[in-house]
C-alpha cells in the first residue's frame, strides 16, 4: 500500500522539471526548432512547402464536394491543420490536412443529418431556412430554437455537423493516446486497409460522377450508395449537361496526361508539375468569360469569402447524433497518420513517437473544429511529394499554410466561376493510385490467398454496403481469418536430415530419414481451446496410434481370449487334457512421441490439460511422450499447471532444448532400460493354444 501511495504521489506531483518535460513532450517543436540548420534546410523546406501549398488549394476546394460543405471550409481545414501539426508533430515529412477518405466519411454524415433535418440535398438550389419543427420520432432538428438558438441555413447546419463530428474525432483520439489504445491499429492489416481504401475510392468516384455529367441528383442516404447512385445516374442520363461533360472530358485528359508525364519523367523533374492548379486557373477563366453558369446552367463553386469567420464552439447538442459516426474516422485517421510517420521516419533515418503522433492528429481535429473545419489526416500522396521535393522539417508546413492564407485573404473570390465538374475531375484523378490496386489482385492471390480474400471482402463491403460497414466487415473478417488459420494449422511429422541434428517436415522435403520407433510431431500454431480437438486428431493421424482405440482393442482382445480359454478348458476336462493359453502382446511400431513445440507460441489451460492427457494416455499403452524446443511462455504455462510434477521434478525427463536432444534421450532410454523398468504394454490374448493328452 505504501509503495502504491509513493507511485501515485510521484505521478501526480508537480514540479518545474516535470512541467518542462510535459510541455516539450507535447510540443516537440521547442526541441528541434532551436537546432534548425538554416542554410542546410531552408531551401528544401521552402520548395516543398510551396509545392504542397499549390497542390492544397485546388484539392481543399475540391474535397469540400465530398464533405458536403462550402469550399471556404476546406481552405480553413488545410490552414489550421498545417499550423498545429508544425507545433505538435514528431514526423519531419508527413503532410496533414484534407484527405479524400476522411472527407467522404464526413460528407456521408453531413448529408444524412442535413436530409433528416428537412433540407433539400440538391445543392443547386438556394439555401433556405428551416421553418418547421418536426417531432423527435422523425429524428429531425428544430434549428430555430434547438441546437443554435438562431436561424441556421443549410450550409451553416452542414458545417456545424462537420465541426461537431471533428471535435469528437479529436476527443476519441486523445482518449486513445491517454489510455495507450494505439494497439487498436494492429487489427487494421495492410490488405484490409488497402481493400478499404479501394472500396472507399470507388464510392468517391461514384459520388462525384454526377458532377462530371452535370446531373442534379441528391446523394443517396443509407446502404448501397454505389448501386443506387449508378441507377439514378443511368435513369437521368438524358439530362446530361453537355457543357459539364465536355469540360470534364478535357480536364480529365489533361490531368491524366500530367500524371503520366510526372511518373515517366519523375527522375528528371525536380518538382511536381502543377497540373491541378493550371487546370483550375484555365477552367475558371474559361467559365468566367464564357459565362457557363448563365448560358449553359453549369454548376459553379459560387462566392468564396475572404478572411476568417469568427470561431465558434462546436455544438454539443449535435454531438450525440454523430458520436458513433466519429469512431471510424478517429481510428482510420490515427492509423494512416502513424503508419505514414513511421514509414517515412524509417526511410529518412530518424524516429517518431506514435503516441505523440496520435496527440498531434487529435489536436489537428479538436482545435480546428472551433474554426469551422472538418476531419483531417495524414495524406500519402502529399507526403510523398514533400519527401521528393527536399523537405527537411515541418517548417515546410508553415510555408504551405502561408500559401493557403494568401488564397484565403486575397484570391478566394476569384474561384467564383470554377465549375464543380472541374473539382470532381481533380478528385477522381487523384484516386488513380487506389483504383490501380485492382491490378495487384492476381499477385496478391499468388502470394497469399488469405490476404487476397481479405482485400476482396473488405473492398466489396466498403463499395457495395457503406464505408463504415466496410471497415467493420474488414476488421471482423480479418480476425476470423486469423482464427481459422489457428484452428486448422499445418501439422506434420518430421524426419532427420542425414548426418545432422536437424529435422524437417517430411511432406515438404525429400530424402529425410524416418527414425525407427520414434515419431516427431510438429504443430504450427498456439494450442488453445479452439484448436484443441484438431491437435489431437492430427496427432493421432500422424503417429498412427490413438491410445483410447488401442486400449479398447486390447480390452476386447483380452475378453475374447478369456472366453476362448474358458471354452478350451471345458473341452480339455472332457478329454482329460491340459490347456495352455498363451498371452502374447502386439508390439507397437513406436516407443516415443516427441512433440516439437518450436512453432507453438503459447498454450492456454485447455492446451495444458491436453498435454497432460496425451502424456497419461500414451503411457498406458507403453509410449513415452517428450516435449522439445518449448519457449519460456509454454514452459511457464506447463509448470504452473504442474505438468512436470511437484517442484518440476520431471522436467529434465520430459522437456528438451532441441528435438535432437529428445531423440537421443529416447533412443538411449530404450536401449539401456530393461523391460521391467520401461512401460510394458498389457499382454494381449492370442489364439495359440495346445492340448496335451
Amino acid at each position: 500500500m505504501a509503495l502504491l501511495k509513493t507511485k501515485l504521489s510521484r505521478s501526480l506531483s508537480c514540479s518545474m522539471p516535470r512541467v518542462k518535460t510535459t510541455l516539450t513532450g507535447l510540443f516537440p517543436v521547442v526541441l528541434w526548432l532551436p537546432k534548425y540548420k538554416l542554410k542546410e534546410y531552408i531551401w528544401g523546406d521552402l520548395m516543398s512547402g510551396l509545392v504542397i501549398g499549390i497542390i492544397l488549394v485546388p484539392q481543399a476546394i475540391a474535397y469540400c464536394l465530398l464533405a458536403g460543405v462550402d469550399p471556404i471550409y476546406g481552405l480553413y481545414t488545410s490552414f489550421f491543420a498545417n499550423i498545429i501539426y508544425f507545433f505538435m508533430g514528431t514526423s519531419r515529412h508527413v503532410s496533414v490536412g484534407i484527405f479524400s477518405l476522411m472527407s467522404l466519411m464526413v460528407g456521408q454524415v453531413v448529408d444524412r443529418e442535413v436530409y433528416m433535418a428537412g433540407f433539400d440535398l440538391d445543392d443547386t438550389k438556394a439555401d433556405g431556412i428551416l421553418n418547421v419543427t418536426v417531432d423527435s420520432d422523425s429524428s429531425a432538428v428544430n434549428l430555430t430554437m434547438g441546437a443554435f438558438g438562431m436561424e441556421c441555413g443549410k450550409e451553416c447546419y452542414a458545417i456545424s455537423i462537420a465541426a461537431a463530428m471533428t471535435f469528437l474525432v479529436g476527443i476519441y483520439q486523445v482518449l486513445m493516446a491517454v489510455f495507450r489504445l494505439g494497439f487498436v491499429s494492429v487489427y487494421l492489416s495492410a490488405p484490409m486497409l488497402d481493400g478499404f481504401a479501394t472500396g472507399a475510392s470507388f464510392t468517391i468516384l461514384t459520388v462525384q460522377a454526377k458532377y462530371l455529367l452535370g446531373l442534379k441528383i441528391p446523394r443517396h442516404q443509407g446502404y448501397g450508395t454505389v448501386v443506387v447512385t449508378w441507377i439514378n445516374i443511368l435513369s437521368n442520363i438524358q439530362n446530361t449537361n453537355y457543357c459539364d461533360l465536355i469540360t470534364s472530358a478535357i480536364c480529365i485528359s489533361v490531368l491524366v496526361a500530367g500524371r503520366e508525364l510526372q511518373e515517366r519523367f519523375k527522375d528528371r523533374l525536380k518538382i511536381p508539375l502543377p497540373t491541378e492548379l493550371v487546370v483550375v486557373a484555365i477552367a475558371t477563366l474559361a467559365s468566367h468569360f464564357g459565362d457557363f453558369h448563365r448560358r449553359y446552367d453549369s454548376n459553379v463553386s459560387g462566392a468564396i469569402p475572404t478572411g476568417f469567420i469568427p470561431p465558434k464552439v462546436p455544438s454539443f447538442g449535435l454531438m450525440p447524433r454523430v458520436a458513433f459516426d466519429a469512431i471510424p474516422p478517429a481510428v482510420i485517421s490515427f492509423a494512416f497518420t502513424v503508419s505514414l510517420s513511421e514509414m517515412f521516419a524509417k526511410k529518412n533515418g530518424y524516429t517518431v513517437r506514435p503516441n505523440q503522433e496520435m496527440m498531434a492528429i487529435a489536436f489537428c481535429n479538436i482545435i480546428p473544429s472551433f474554426f469551422h473545419c472538418f476531419t483531417t489526416s495524414a495524406a500519402l500522396a502529399k507526403t510523398m511529394v514533400k519527401d521528393s521535393t527536399g523537405c527537411q522539417t515541418q517548417v515546410s508546413s508553415i510555408v504551405s499554410a502561408f500559401v493557403v492564407l494568401l488564397v484565403l485573404l486575397l484570391f478566394a473570390p476569384l474561384f467564383y466561376s470554377l465549375q464543380k465538374c472541374v473539382l470532381a475531375c481533380i478528385i477522381i484523378v487523384s484516386l488513380r493510385g487506389a483504383l490501380r490496386k485492382f491490378r495487384d489482385v492476381p499477385s496478391k492471390w499468388r502470394i497469399s490467398k488469405m490476404d487476397a480474400v481479405v482485400w476482396m471482402v473488405t473492398m466489396s463491403a466498403s463499395a457495395l454496403i457503406s464505408v463504415e460497414m466496410g471497415l467493420v466487415v474488414g476488421v471482423v473478417f480479418s480476425m476470423l481469418c486469423i482464427i481459422v488459420q489457428t484452428q486448422k494449422p499445418k501439422a506434420s511429422l518430421l524426419g532427420q536430415i542425414h548426418d545432422t541434428a536437424h529435422y524437417e517436415d517430411m511432406e515438404e522435403y525429400e530424402n529425410l530419414m524416418s527414425l525407427p520407433k520414434v515419431k516427431i510431431f510438429r504443430f504450427q500454431a498456439p494450442l488453445y481451446y479452439a484448436n484443441n480437438d484438431f491437435f489431437l486428431k492430427s496427432l493421432y493421424k500422424a503417429v498412427g496410434l490413438a491410445p483410447f482405440l488401442e486400449m479398447t482393442r486390447r480390452r476386447k482382445a483380452e475378453k475374447k481370449g478369456e472366453t476362448l480359454a474358458a471354452k478350451e478348458a471345458g473341452r480339455a476336462d472332457k478329454t482329460n487334457g491340459e490347456v495352455k493359453v498363451g498371452l502374447g502382446s502386439r508390439e507397437l511400431d513406436l516407443h516415443t512421441i516427441i512433440l516439437d513445440c518450436s512453432a507453438m507460441p503459447f498454450i492456454d489451460s485447455t492446451g495444458m490439460q491436453t498435454f497432460k492427457g496425451i502424456l497419461k494416455d500414451y503411457k498406458e499403452v507403453g509410449v513415452t511422450v517428450l516435449l522439445a524446443s518449448c519457449n519460456t511462455t509454454v514452459i511457464d504455462s506447463l509448470s504452473q499447471g504442474s505438468f512436470f510434477g511437484k517442484a518440476d521434478k520431471d522436467m529434465e525427463n520430459l522437456s528438451f532444448y532441441t528435438v535432437h536432444a529428445a531423440v537421443q534421450f529416447a533412443n538411449d532410454r530404450a536401449a539401456s532400460t530393461s523391460e521391467l523398468s520401461y512401460p510394458v504394454p498389457r499382454e494381449l490374448p492370442s489364439c495359440r493354444f495346445s492340448i496335451q493328452p
